[in-house]
């Protein structure tokens, strides 16, 4: 079996187990609290496991080793900055999260606020946040299924985007707790496993270093395969071999002298390069040499700006990131919540460690990807490159299953978390029913008890279904964009959905359960503020025209600006409408971080408690 065979069966297999998984979740039960919290009743530990299967997307799995093997030392704050976020998360929000009592983010803002407008714009701004999240996932689908079977760009997102929508409409949150928990140690297997060949093999190389002073240059004769037109800019002249496009130009197999300056080679070219030549870089880009390439704080303009703005993305951006916080509503209570946290801290901090070798390998035996800009497509390459025979192809199968499970749990993770606040807000179903069953009078006695129970149940069913049409539409629109918005680096695109998250969701939940000052409209305000600047930072990033200097830094690092602009506006405005806090707020508040033996019930809330869901038969 080729190598190509070898990988569609990694794809299947994954995606049968995936799917396999889901109707295991779905056995145990239909309630509503199945499909948005798993009935409460998840263990820490197998909690964990799912939030690390969830957490770790292609932009760990992929996009950190790219980022390194481009940048260097610089992208270390990624794997930094991801595993920290879960300290914030221990220490100021799990448990008190879970204490509320609520199935999504909007839940808890209205039970916390006492309004629909704050509900509605939280709800709007999780769907946003999770659709830009699920971009870099479906793209990096398809990167993955282009370089490891030579398949179009759209299949990988179109094969993510079927598996997510069975699994999600089946069984809910419980279906992708079992297939997170399941993924996330087959991802770390399968980083780990291939790391060891790799290292034995670079040792037996000699264990070679990039050089200080040189930019990436080919240690031997290799042919770069472009699967997108690319322009880029030669920095000393060399003679290549060029199959396909080159500056306008239809070649066979012709040799072709690149001067110095810039070169357009159309999509399916092969460029073959000699030994030792310096690796033409996109245009725009400047090459890093060693020496800036393995030190922190050197690899991007205004480097000190972007490293903090970084790390305040990364920290506050966990704790508002939709897909994590659904998490913690499926623990027992909050101690429970605690101890999830404390064992993701340790299972993040185990991955993490292995993504870094990736991108230092890539320097030195995939360094063609610098020129076409598919970094992230280093960690697939690296085993058949370093290790010889059928023991390379078996440990870049295995990889392949593993990036193939990085974009689905984190794709389930996230479709999930927007399919519930999809069907709590698009409730036409519901009131539909509502208002067909008001036109029927009640009987009294023991044939309106009965009627009432029917009411229930249907009530109950319209639930479960609006939840199943919600995770189809929230699995199907990122789909479609990520087939038009031009592909970016997975980790860039990741932590420009951490920016967004930390200026809106933050200051939302820090406040909110730390502040008796808030008020619904310093929540409107502040959530306006800093999401709509964030936003504004990020669509100019992706899909504008790009800035250089000061503008592209803080435009593409928007998080130290907007994250202290959304909390001011947001403590300002509730300043001054302090007049409207609500009246429940220090009921909410004992409830919120008292022990749960000590919590009073609530009364008139958005939020349901485990008890209050109605099972279905």
């Amino acid at each position: 079996m080729n190598s190509n065979a070898q990988s569609i069966a990694a794809v299947a297999l994954v995606s049968v187990a995936t799917a396999l998984f889901s109707v295991y979740g779905l056995r145990p039960g239909r309630a509503t609290s199945d499909f948005y919290v798993a009935s409460r009743a998840v263990s820490p530990f197998r909690n964990a496991s799912a939030i690390g299967g969830e957490y770790l997307s292609a932009a760990s799995f992929l996009g950190i080793a790219g980022l390194v093997l481009a940048y260097g030392a610089e992208m270390l704050w990624f794997g930094v900055g991801y595993t920290a976020g879960y300290l914030v998360l221990l220490a100021f929000v799990a448990a008190p999260l879970r204490r509320s009592g609520a199935y999504t983010l909007p839940d808890f803002a209205e039970a916390r606020l006492e309004s629909l407008r704050v509900r509605r714009l939280t709800a709007l701004l999780v769907v946003f946040t999770g659709w830009l999240y699920l971009l870099p996932q479906l793209q990096g689908a398809g990167l993955t299924l282009r370089t490891v079977t030579d398949a179009p760009l759209w299949v990988g997102p179109v094969i993510v985007t079927t598996v997510v929508m069975i699994t999600v409409a089946s069984g809910g949150m419980r279906s992708v707790t079992f297939v997170q928990a399941f993924q996330y140690w087959l991802k770390l297997t399968a980083l780990a496993i291939p790391v060891i060949f790799l290292l034995l093999a670079w040792r037996a190389d000699g264990a070679p270093w990039p050089s200080a002073d040189a930019p990436p240059r080919f240690r031997e004769a290799t042919t770069v395969s472009v699967q997108q037109a690319v322009r880029v800019h030669v920095e000393e002249p060399v003679t290549v071999t060029v199959r396909g496009s080159a500056d306008g130009h239809q070649l066979e197999n012709a040799p072709v002298r690149l001067t110095v300056g810039a070169h357009q080679f159309g999509e399916g070219t092969r460029v073959r390069f000699p030994a030792g030549a310096d690796v033409p870089h996109p245009a725009g880009q400047e090459p890093l040499p060693g020496k800036d390439w393995s030190r922190p704080l050197s690899g991007t303009p205004y480097p000190v700006y972007g490293t903090y703005s970084l790390l305040l993305a990364t920290l506050l951006g966990t704790m508002g990131l939709p897909h994590v916080i659904v998490r913690f509503y499926t623990n027992p209570d909050g101690a429970a919540a605690r101890r999830t946290t404390w064992a993701v801290l340790w299972l993040l901090a185990a991955f993490y460690v292995l993504p870094p070798v990736y991108g230092a390998l890539g320097r030195l035996y995939t360094p063609e990807l610098l020129m076409t800009g598919r970094t992230d497509a280093a960690v697939l390459l690296l085993p058949t490159r370093l290790v010889d025979g059928a023991a390379g192809v078996l440990l870049g199968t295995l990889v392949t299953a593993g990036a193939f499970a990085a974009f689905l749990s984190t794709a389930c993770g996230l479709t999930v978390s927007v399919a519930g606040v999809l069907g709590q807000e698009l409730g036409h179903i519901r009131a539909g029913l509502r208002a067909r069953l008001a036109r029927h009078r009640m009987p009294v006695g023991r044939p309106r008890r009965r009627r009432m129970w029917r009411v229930a149940r249907l009530e109950g069913r319209a639930d479960v279904l609006r939840l199943r049409f919600a995770g189809v539409a929230a699995a199907c629109v990122p789909c479609v964009l990520s087939l038009a918005v031009v592909h970016r680096p997975a980790a860039d695109v990741v932590g420009l959905a951490f920016a967004v998250a930390a200026s809106s969701f933050s200051p939302l939940l820090l406040l909110g359960i730390w502040w008796r000052g808030l008020t619904p409209q310093g929540a409107v305000a502040g959530l306006l503020v800093g999401g709509g600047a964030t936003f504004g930072a990020v669509a100019f990033t992706m899909v504008g025209r790009p800035f250089g200097g000061w503008m592209g830094a803080v435009l593409s690092r928007p998080a130290a600006w907007s994250v202290p602009l959304a909390f001011v506006v947001m403590m300002g405005t509730s300043w001054l409408t302090r007049s409207s806090i609500p009246p429940t707020t220090a009921r909410t508040l004992v409830r919120l971080h008292a022990p749960e033996s000590l919590v009073l019930p609530r009364r008139g809330s958005a939020a349901v408690t485990a008890d209050d869901s109605r099972r279905i038969e």
